[in-house]
């Protein structure tokens, strides 16, 4: 695993000044990758896009639609066997009936789930929420030795760095490869 020392720019002008800089004090363009780093939820980890499998804050969601659909779908067929006697009409009414009741049903109880507030969890996980993954901005990259990390991560900080990180991972052809940005940096004392 290649030892590497990265910082968050909030431009690329300034990513590449420092990355000047780095070029000036001897280190290489080859050991150097500059790239931008996308908001939580938006690295596309799944087809459809995103980075989870389902919102967070979707939790219960499931289970109430599907006991509004039941609630309400019982209280359709309820009003379609009313209209198909009373009517003496055909049985579709009942059909319609539990087939409205469904979709709406459904609709209701996921929405009230989602418009619920959620009970607040222990203070170490609410903190590891917040901390966990990492801050969009582009990202310089400089691929080092153990005995020039300090000078690199101080150079990175004097050029204007933010959440300088020292990392450990697949350097190849002047890239890291194996980055991911859903995992908290580490920082570089």
């Amino acid at each position: 695993m290649a030892l590497i020392i990265a910082a968050r720019f909030d431009t690329f002008e300034e990513a590449e000044s420092a990355a000047a800089a780095l070029m000036e004090k001897g280190v290489s363009g080859d050991e150097l990758h500059t790239f931008f780093v996308n908001p939580a939820g938006w690295h596309d980890r799944y087809p459809l896009g995103g980075d989870r499998a389902a919102d967070p804050n979707s939790k219960g969601a499931p289970g109430t639609a599907v006991a509004g659909a039941a609630l309400i779908g019982v209280v359709g067929a309820v009003l379609g066997g009313a209209l198909t006697w009373i009517l003496s009409a055909p049985a579709v009414f009942i059909v319609g009936g539990i087939a409205v009741g469904a979709y709406i049903g459904s609709l209701a109880g996921a929405m009230y789930s989602l418009g619920r507030p959620r009970q607040r969890g222990r203070f170490e996980e609410a903190r590891a929420k917040v901390t966990e993954g990492r801050r969009a901005g582009v990202l310089l990259a400089v691929h080092t030795t153990a005995e020039n990390q300090a000078e690199i991560a101080d150079l990175l900080r004097r050029a204007g760095g933010k959440e300088v990180e020292r990392a450990h991972g697949r350097w190849s052809q002047g890239k890291w490869q194996d980055f991911d940005p859903t995992r908290s940096p580490h920082p570089q004392q």
